[in-house]
């Protein structure tokens, strides 16, 4: 599919050919779920922890005698009945994370690009440079209408990274960082044309 390269200042450079492979693949609404999932699982920190009946600070001490009293039986204060007792099955410190195979992945990609191809907010902009004046960059994308936009390139400007931090809605990642929650948390997606050749290259 055929595609036209524009600026920054919102003109054109010339037309770029698109792999229909990667972008013009029929979207999977259900693999692109399954590989959101699985990135916000790996992203949870897991350090969750709740304090379980032997942790818990207290005596060990048997509170009343066995037999007599007519209360029900209790052999300990730390026992979760009580209100400074632990808790039972509580979370514990754990990794969520799970393996999914590589194939789904890329299928995801994939998925979530030809999406955003179809749906016309897929752009391909000539580069991704700035001189590190904010100001002038956020004036540049106020031209282009971008108020929710991922930028994909290559390798990153500094310059231009310095330059769009604290804008807010934009978002800058290399090619072997671009992933699916990304991809369609953002209204836009802007990929340079070596952001092409990094992407052809990573979903070869």
């Amino acid at each position: 599919m055929q595609i036209e390269i524009k600026t920054l200042d919102n003109g054109s450079a010339g037309t770029i050919e698109l792999p229909d492979a990667i972008f013009a693949a029929t979207p999977r609404a259900d693999i692109m779920a399954r590989v959101i999932h699985w990135q916000q699982a790996r992203r949870r920190a897991g350090t969750h922890k709740t304090k379980g009946m032997g942790e818990v600070q207290g005596t060990t001490k048997k509170p009343y005698k066995q037999k007599g009293t007519g209360n029900a039986r209790q052999g300990s204060l730390r026992a979760p009945q009580f209100r400074t007792g632990g808790v039972v099955h509580g979370p514990v410190v754990r990794d969520h994370g799970y393996d999914l195979p590589k194939k789904v992945r890329r299928l995801g990609l994939i998925s979530a690009l030809s999406q955003k191809a179809a749906e016309g907010k897929l752009v391909v902009i000539e580069a991704a440079t700035a001189g590190g004046k904010t100001k002038h960059l956020a004036q540049q994308f106020k031209v282009l209408g971008w108020t929710s936009a991922l930028i994909i390139d290559r390798a990153l400007d500094e310059g231009f990274v310095r330059a769009s931090r604290n804008i807010v809605g934009i978002d800058v990642l290399p090619t072997v960082g671009a992933n699916v929650y990304d991809i369609l948390a953002h209204d836009v997606v802007a990929v340079t044309a070596a952001g092409v050749e990094g992407l052809k290259e990573r979903l070869a």
